[in-house]
């Protein structure tokens, strides 16, 4: 298996090496090996990990935001199906904001669907996404089997996360979103992209979240970011050998 991981930025990136060393300097001298290519760096883990593979795993702060996730991942897709070593996965993870109750600050979402909630057209009668409008996809699904996989050893709830291209800042955008979308549990700003760019090469995907603030007025005081980081940290610790264990033939399931 080889496995690409999407994080927006860097931090997310080094929780989620952390995963695997035990500690960001090790991650820096020991573990990942920075592979430059066009518009991006991988970080490549080559040295002796827990439950390591020959495929292994390349970790890509790809940017925040649909659009700048969607050309970094493509970037990292394309360089490896160019060098006849394609990606077997791609892994949007990273902190969120989530939909209280069902999940509260330092949980684990994963998608088993991956919608662009504000891709469409504000209209006198509501919102309207791009579909309705006779245009692209909105939703994304990742393998039915594999996010079993992931609820079974992470505990991480399944339900949809929404990609925004600006994040909620008050209570009235929450509750639209939740009208729209009732399976919603965490909003966040790259998933989506990663799909769109996943999809575009026939690779499968899957988003992991852990929820750092609550949806809605934006109260810092309440983030948990160090919390969330630490959260999916642990989560891959748990979820690499579930990965690892993943096969082609899953995949439509």
């Amino acid at each position: 298996m080889r496995i690409l991981v999407a994080t927006a930025v860097p931090v997310e990136r080094d929780a989620v090496a952390r995963a695997f060393t035990g500690t960001a300097t090790e991650v820096a001298t020991k573990v990942a090996t920075e592979v430059p290519l066009p518009g991006v760096t991988l970080h490549r883990i080559t040295g002796p990990a827990p439950h390591s593979t020959p495929g292994g795993y390349d970790l890509l702060a790809a940017g925040v935001g649909p659009a700048l996730a969607a050309a970094s991942t493509a970037a990292a897709l394309t360089a490896a199906a160019l060098e006849g070593a394609p990606y077997d996965l791609v892994v949007s993870a990273g902190i969120a904001g989530g939909f209280p109750p069902e999940a509260p600050l330092g949980s684990l979402v994963v998608a088993d669907e991956i919608t662009a909630a504000d891709l469409g057209a504000e209209t006198a009668d509501g919102f309207l996404p791009v579909t309705e409008l006779g245009f692209g996809t909105v939703t994304h699904r990742p393998p039915q089997s594999l996010v079993r996989a992931v609820v079974s050893a992470t505990g991480a709830r399944p339900g949809t996360v929404l990609t925004v291209s600006t994040v909620t800042g008050t209570a009235a955008r929450a509750a639209a979103l939740r009208a729209r979308h009732p399976r919603a549990l965490a909003e966040a700003m790259e998933g989506f992209g990663v799909a769109e760019a996943a999809a575009a090469h026939g690779v499968p995907v899957l988003e992991l979240r852990a929820v750092s603030n609550p949806v809605g007025p934006r109260d810092r005081a309440a983030w948990r970011i160090g919390d969330a980081l630490s959260a999916l940290t642990t989560a891959f610790g748990k979820l690499t050998p579930a990965l690892e264990s993943w096969t082609p033939h899953d995949r439509t399931e």
